[in-house]
This record gives C-alpha cells, sequence and structure tokens, in this order.
C-alpha cells in the first residue's frame, strides 16, 4: 500500500490536476484507489462530482463520524471530500498530536486500497503537516516557468522537518515538470534550470513531462478524468507516463 501527497505551496501548478490523473489513471490499470482532497477549495472533490452534504475529511479529522464513513464512493472512484470548514483547521486543531490525525484516519481504510493520493492545499499549514505525516512520499509538481522554483527550499525544510519530527519514512518520490508550453526555446531553457536544481538537491526528476493542453480544462469542464474523456489527448499520454514511472518506483 502507497500513499502519496501531491504538493506545491505555489499554486498555478498543477496540484490537483496531478492528482487527479494519478488517481484516476491508476484506476483505469485495475489499481483500487482513495483520493483525499485536502484542500479548502474542494476543485478536487468537485471534479469527482462528490456530494457536498455528506461528511468527508473534516468530520473524519475531528472524530465526528469513523472513518470509512467519511468515503465517498463515485463513478471516477472512491474519495473523501474537502468542505470549507477546513480552511480553519490551523486554528481549530490545536491539541497534542495533531499532526497525526489524517494517519490515524487512514489507517482505518488503507487496508481496502493499492494506493491514496492526497491533494494537499496551496500552503504549509497543519494540513499539509499531517498529509506529509500520513504518506510514504510526496510528489511536486512545478510548473515550467521561472517562479515554479521560488520556494522549493521552503518546502523542502518543510519535509525535512515532518520526516524529523513526525514520519521518519517519508520520501520525495519526485518533481514533476507541468504545464509546459510550446514555446520551444524558453521552454527548453526553464526545463534545463528545473533539470539543473534538481541535481543540486539530489532530488528525482520525472521523465514525463506534462504539457499545457485544452483537455485538461475540458475534462474539468465536464467533471470527468481525461483517461475517460479525451484517451487520445496528447496531455493524457504525458500522465500515463508519468504513471508508467510511478509504479515502477515500486519494483
Amino acid at each position: 500500500m502507497r500513499t502519496t501527497a501531491i504538493l506545491n505551496q505555489k499554486g498555478g501548478v498543477g496540484k490537483t490536476t496531478t492528482a487527479h490523473a494519478l488517481a484516476t489513471g491508476l484506476t483505469h490499470r485495475g489499481y483500487s484507489v482513495l483520493l483525499v482532497d485536502a484542500d479548502p477549495q474542494g476543485n478536487l472533490s468537485d471534479t469527482m462530482q462528490a456530494d457536498p452534504e455528506q461528511t468527508g475529511l473534516y468530520e473524519a479529522l475531528k472524530g465526528a463520524v469513523p472513518p470509512p464513513e467519511s468515503i465517498q464512493q463515485t463513478e471516477q472512484g472512491d474519495i473523501i471530500s474537502s468542505s470549507i470548514e477546513l480552511a480553519a483547521a490551523d486554528m481549530e486543531f490545536t491539541s497534542t498530536g495533531r499532526e497525526y490525525r489524517l494517519r490515524e484516519v487512514l489507517d482505518e481504510v488503507k487496508q481496502d486500497y493499492s494506493h491514496i493520493v492526497i491533494d494537499c492545499p496551496p500552503s504549509l499549514g497543519i494540513l499539509t503537516v499531517n498529509a506529509l505525516t500520513a504518506a510514504d512520499d510526496v510528489i511536486i509538481p512545478v510548473g515550467a516557468d521561472i517562479y515554479s522554483l521560488h520556494g522549493l527550499r521552503q518546502l523542502l525544510s518543510t519535509i525535512a522537518k515532518v520526516r524529523k519530527y513526525s514520519n521518519k519514512g517519508l520520501s520525495i518520490a519526485g518533481l514533476l515538470i507541468t504545464r509546459k508550453s510550446n514555446k520551444a526555446v524558453a521552454t527548453r531553457q526553464l526545463i534545463e534550470a528545473i533539470e539543473k536544481q534538481a541535481g543540486a538537491l539530489d532530488i528525482h526528476l520525472y521523465r514525463a513531462i506534462i504539457r499545457e493542453g485544452v483537455a485538461i480544462r475540458e475534462a474539468q469542464i465536464r467533471q470527468g478524468s481525461i483517461f475517460d474523456t479525451h484517451p487520445a489527448a496528447k496531455v493524457t499520454a504525458d500522465y500515463a507516463g508519468l504513471i508508467d514511472e510511478y509504479l515502477a518506483q515500486e519494483s
């Protein structure tokens, strides 16, 4: 069983898109997958067409419902959905051991899944710390633009602290370049800069590069997986390549 957090505190890098594509792509290959939407914005829950009236992550973290009752079965797969109440998590969850709450929730349901994918919020607050404490590894999407590298060291510092204090087994699965544009020269230079940074930090860089594609936006509008709505699109092939590498890491 593998639990992977998808994390970058910078918005607009395809974090939620990557979480959704990874999970639904694995489901298409026959794996049993649970998605966890830990982002109070709830975009992943919306795309999965989760019922906002049902209990989800907020209630599970509070202990208001048994963890299995927080899971929704949708046409695209199982999800523990988000809600706007999670936005106050840093102020509400203050008791000792608060960083372990998500791990405790997932410990009660993980026997039913081969993979759990957690969509983290674009911040380094208590929800992100909970996700990192519950995860085996982290995928960090970085957009193919110069600003995506800003804040990477701060993110790595947070991961190091979680590894030291609450999850010694946490590893970085890799950096994933996303939102690659068609401007060949500028994009090549940016990719080379990211490759150099990954090498300097001794972090794995996935060979798969996720390009910009209208298929992503259309799939989100249709609230579906790109593997269903646009199976022949180039960006779908990009994510299929990521999944190949992701699964290869397990062997």
